[in-house]
């Protein structure tokens, strides 16, 4: 359902069009195919936070069997890609995944769309074209050595014979 409501970015010059005519607010685009049962999913959510960022973002879908300019330029090979953009200009933000030009996964968490859409936008207003994301928001890579408990907590090597420098100033005068 999703997926019907979102506008729908039909060819190249709507694509552009959406992209040049917000002046204030973030541009989210989903590039994918609308039969791809990601691109559904992502649709869904894209369309729950829709009412909730309507004052900073706004939220396109376009599909790259159907608008095919974009593919070779984006390297739209993702079956579901969102990508940011802010007066003109490609917005790119680090998840930490190595690719900070598009977001190429599905995230199923409303929460946290709606908070890497606000970082994008916040960063957008003070000029930056890079934006960090939010902590804790990367898709889930563990290592083979995340699931062993550290055996006993870090604590720092601290020797009471020695006082501190702080401890040093306050007591002793030159």
């Amino acid at each position: 359902m999703g997926s019907i409501v979102i506008p729908h970015l039909n060819s190249g010059w709507h694509v552009d069009q959406a992209i040049l005519s917000e002046e204030e607010r973030l541009v989210v685009i989903r590039f994918g195919r609308d039969a791809d049962r990601d691109c559904m999913k992502q649709d869904e959510v894209l369309y729950r936070i829709s009412d909730r960022v309507k004052n900073f973002a706004s939220i396109y879908v376009c599909d790259i069997d159907q608008v095919p300019d974009f593919n070779q330029m984006y390297e739209l090979y993702d079956p579901c890609t969102i990508m940011f953009f802010f007066r003109n200009k490609h917005m790119m933000v680090d998840f930490g995944t190595g690719n900070n030009n598009k977001l190429n996964w599905v995230l199923e968490d409303k929460q946290e769309l709606i908070d890497i859409i606000e970082t994008v936008y916040r960063g957008a207003k003070k000029g930056r074209g890079l934006v960090v994301s939010p902590k804790g928001r990367l898709p889930s890579l563990h290592s083979p050595f995340s699931f062993f408990p550290c055996r006993r907590p870090f604590v720092p090597f601290t020797n009471p014979c020695i006082p501190s420098r702080a401890d040093y100033s306050t007591r002793h005068r030159y």
